[in-house]
């Protein structure tokens, strides 16, 4: 029971991500802005819901194949990215960078105080 209501949790989220793309008109996924949402509210509760890492735990299992269709989509459309490596490997580089920061920050926040020494 507590993996069905994780999933409620992340699908929840993902629709809410859903609505404020709709009527904003943002062109980002719906599912990042959903994902940015529950980081937030779970940055404000400090905490992890059961719940929730139940349900992300074969999510996380699976990564590797749910990202697989978009990397092998590009090479349908590499005539069109041709004059852009520069800026896609910009925007790589910097991402990547981005993202882990972010991740070891959050990380240090939420786990600090369990691990401090």
């Amino acid at each position: 029971m507590p993996i069905l209501i994780g999933f409620l949790w992340l699908i929840g989220y993902w629709l809410i991500g859903e609505v404020f793309v709709h009527f904003t008109g943002l062109p980002v996924s719906s599912g990042v802005v959903g994902m940015l949402l529950l980081s937030v509210t779970l940055t404000i509760r400090g905490r992890v819901p059961n719940s929730i890492a139940a349900a992300a735990q074969p999510l996380i299992a699976l990564l590797a194949m749910l990202i697989m269709p978009g990397v092998v989509g590009v090479f349908f459309i590499l005539d069109e990215l041709a004059g852009q490596w520069p800026a896609i490997l910009f925007a790589l580089i910097l991402g990547t960078l981005l993202s882990v920061t972010t991740t070891l920050w959050l990380l240090k926040r939420l786990m600090g105080k369990h691990y401090a020494r």
